[in-house]
């Protein structure tokens, strides 16, 4: 029997948003939206985990889950291989966009922007903060690359131990930071019979301007 899904749907009644509610500065509005859903979500869901986008050079769209791992007035940051299909991406068109979703918030934050890389002493002091397992990972792994089994990837990261066993397992020059600088961010904040609110702030002349968008 084929599967259905045109009647799973529920309702968002937990809160709203006005603009009686939001800042003008759409980072301090994200940072509370983001502290309440560390305080609220729970596993499985990570609540600084996050869609990302990016366009390769033939125009086709692409997206992935990557973990949020800072941000600031400057942007979002997180990381990742540079080499990847993602970091092909980026080299080609510099544009990406960010969607976090909290369910149990019933919440949903859009962001869009440039994308640059960062500066490689933020990269080292994040990459020094990984486990040993990921720092050897970074190095084993041809990221996005074809291989012919699981094996192939043991085999890959025995090599990099025999590499690293007497040695400090440093960041390679193939992997690194991200920071997205944003210029567009939408709230949305489920409500019934999908009447949501929607709030947009788009940076104009280096001042954000907000508005309301129809659901």
């Amino acid at each position: 029997m084929p599967l259905s899904l045109a009647n799973m749907r529920r309702q968002y009644t937990l809160d709203g948003l006005d603009e009686t509610q939001a800042p003008d500065d759409p980072m301090a509005l994200f940072g509370l939206w983001m502290q309440q859903a560390r305080e609220t979500e729970s596993p499985p869901v990570e609540a600084n985990s996050m869609a990302l986008a990016t366009v390769d050079e033939q125009g086709w769209p692409h997206c992935r889950v990557l973990l949020l791992k800072g941000f600031d007035a400057q942007g979002f940051s997180f990381f990742g291989n540079y080499e990847s299909a993602k970091g092909q991406d980026l080299a080609t068109n510099p544009r990406a966009a960010m969607t976090f979703f909290w369910p149990g918030l019933e919440r949903q934050v859009r962001i869009e922007g440039a994308v640059h890389k960062l500066d490689p002493a933020l990269s080292d002091a994040y990459f020094e903060s990984r486990s040993a397992g990921s720092r050897l990972g970074a190095w084993a792994s041809p990221q996005s690359r074809p291989l012919a089994d699981r094996a192939a990837l043991e085999i890959l990261l025995a090599q990099t131990e025999r590499r690293f066993a007497d040695q400090p397992v440093t960041r390679p020059g193939h992997w690194g930071g991200y920071c997205l600088r944003p210029e567009r961010l939408e709230f949305w904040q489920g409500r019934a019979d999908r009447l949501h609110d929607r709030l947009d702030y788009r940076l104009q002349e280096g001042t954000w301007r907000r508005s309301r968008l129809a659901p």
